[in-house]
């Protein structure tokens, strides 16, 4: 059984705290503990309080029915939490959880004393969770990045060496080139001559008509 004493040492309803521990001593899953436990304190009537207690794993919000006979439970995991808060107003503090998804779960008339421990414990645990994601997610990462994708069967596999047909040599025959003759020698430089427009094309014509009647 979970002594009481630790949670009454910010002045909780003691009838409260005891009632709401014997209850969520059976709730707890293997390696969860319950780390702070605020009560409701209403300005007028404080007979059938609310409670929320902070668990390393879950906040509990504890309800209490049929005038007191019974007690309703309703929890939210760590991981399903956006972000808690608390606001001081004149009688005691909101004490409000974010969820990840749905409406925010706001609880009025926690004691301004317990509201800021609450908030802390719960505050505290969230940043706890959140660090131990983030550390999952590097290790996940490393081993993504470390991981080698094993070889095809086609790197194994020795190609065949093909053997490649030697060339053929081509003989490429040589061209000899013929000396020109006197008679051509002599057309090539009147066309020179001609082109350089030293000659008319009369003379050009003249000259050439000569050259060919001597032939």
């Amino acid at each position: 059984m979970i002594s009481i004493d630790r949670f009454l040492s910010d002045e909780q309803d003691p009838k409260a705290v005891e009632k709401v521990i014997g209850k969520l001593n059976d709730l707890l899953t293997t390696g969860e503990e319950i780390l702070y436990l605020a009560v409701q304190k209403k300005p007028a009537v404080n007979l059938l309080p609310d409670s929320i207690a902070i668990t390393n794993k879950r906040i509990f919000y504890c309800e209490p029915g049929n005038l007191g006979l019974t007690m309703n439970f309703k929890d939210i995991s760590l991981k399903n939490i956006k972000e808690v808060s608390f606001k001081e107003e004149l009688f005691g503090s909101k004490f409000i959880c974010v969820p990840q998804t749905g409406e925010n779960i706001v609880t009025d008339f926690i004691p301004k004393t317990q509201a800021r421990k609450l908030y802390q414990a719960a505050n505290d645990q969230l940043e706890i969770y959140k660090e131990s994601i983030k550390q999952q997610q590097n290790e996940e990462n490393k081993a993504a990045a470390s991981y080698t994708a094993p070889q095809s069967f086609a790197e194994f596999v020795e190609p065949e060496k093909v053997e490649l047909p030697e060339p053929e040599l081509i003989q490429i025959a040589e061209v000899v080139e013929e000396p020109e003759d006197e008679t051509t020698l002599k057309l090539r430089k009147l066309k020179t001559l001609y082109d350089k427009h030293l000659i008319t094309q009369e003379e050009y014509e003249a000259k050439k008509s000569a050259i060919l009647d001597s032939l």
